[in-house]
């Protein structure tokens, strides 16, 4: 039984992965902070959480594992802006020297889960792969581009790296994002009958399933190293290539209800459409979902009740209101609590 630790495993996609990596009878350490709760990993025998800032990261930590799936990241762009430092410390230098520790430490395998934001903005007609420039425009996608640049390098024939561009990430997740693309738009036609899209719709961009970006997550630590050592895979789907503007008129059909399309902001300038041929020639995978799908699947996961925590569905709201209370606490505290504190001086 081989034994996979996982940071960032509490977040959105590692509460997909982990439970689907113990059904394969893999033995996990799931290392998170745990901002959003510990609730969202059931207990298992195979499973140990270790409550640890990747940025702290120790060699016990590695006792034992096999192979890395990096998924720690500050993990949007507004949050990566409202904190750039910290966005470069846990997803740039973390994870380098979470690799080069497992390389260290005899791991054989590490997965940076990076994404397709590096691409950023292309000319329109241009269909990027592996090969393209690159063209990050905030902090969060420069920031994966570094971490790409410095893992990349320590490949060898004991150490298999490779690293996975993801397409922008959606569906349901035990830890639910309402901040990403079509995650959003569905919970504004389920709440409000009205899907709220940034201007000007024309902008393209590619999506995948949390669901399928999590398979190839477990297909990378099954298949032969020689076929991904040192490579980098877009993952996605050309289906998953959609303008903002058809994409939210695809699921305002989709969803069970009369729902309005509405326009805020102004216009995104990422746009980009992505090839995502090499991992379907390498690796014979291809994307079980669509975004009509996934956003039906999302609906009625609302309609069920399964989504309750929607403080904690915005990941910048929530680390704003973390911060707050942090200095709030930090203020009130004396004596090593609140009412309660430490000791018995009151005579």
């Amino acid at each position: 039984m081989s034994t996979v630790l996982v940071t960032g495993a509490g977040g959105y996609i590692g509460s997909v992965l982990v439970p689907k990596l113990l059904d394969k009878g893999y033995r996990v350490k799931a290392l998170d902070r745990f901002f959003f709760g510990t609730d969202k990993l059931e207990p298992h025998p195979n499973l140990v959480l270790i409550t640890e800032d990747s940025r702290r990261i120790r060699e016990e930590h590695f006792a034992g594992v096999d192979a890395v799936i990096d998924l720690v990241a500050i993990s949007n762009d507004p949050s990566g802006e409202q904190f750039a430092e910290a966005t470069y410390q846990i997803n740039h230098i973390s994870r380098a020297r979470t690799a080069n520790m497992a390389k260290q430490l005899g791991v054989k395998r590490y997965i940076l889960p990076s994404s397709c934001s590096i691409y950023g903005f292309q000319e329109a007609g241009v269909v990027v792969d592996e090969r393209s420039p690159s063209n990050p425009l905030s902090t969060y996608a420069r920031a994966n581009e570094l971490a790409e640049n410095s893992v990349l390098p320590l490949a060898d024939e004991r150490f298999a790296v490779v690293v996975m561009r993801q397409a922008t990430v959606y569906g349901f997740s035990p830890r639910m994002r309402f901040d990403l693309a079509i995650n959003g738009m569905t919970y504004g036609g389920w709440k409000n009958g009205v899907i709220p899209l940034m201007k000007d719709g024309t902008q393209w961009r590619p999506f995948v399933h949390v669901q399928d970006t999590t398979d190839v997550m477990c297909l990378l630590l099954e298949v032969e190293p020689s076929l991904v050592n040192g490579h980098i895979f877009n993952v996605g789907s050309d289906e998953g290539n959609c303008r903002l503007g058809e994409l939210g008129e695809t699921i305002a059909r989709t969803l069970p209800k009369r729902v309005d399309i509405v326009w805020y902001g102004e216009p995104d300038h990422r746009s980009y459409r992505v090839s995502f041929d090499k991992i379907e020639r390498t690796l014979g995978w291809k994307a079980k979902w669509t975004p009509a799908e996934g956003a039906l699947d999302i609906y009625n996961a609302l309609e069920a009740g399964l989504v309750t925590d929607f403080d904690r569905t915005i990941t910048l709201g929530w680390y704003r209101e973390l911060v707050k209370w942090h200095g709030i606490i930090r203020r009130a505290e004396m004596y090593g609590g609140i009412l309660d504190i430490g000791g018995d001086d009151s005579r």
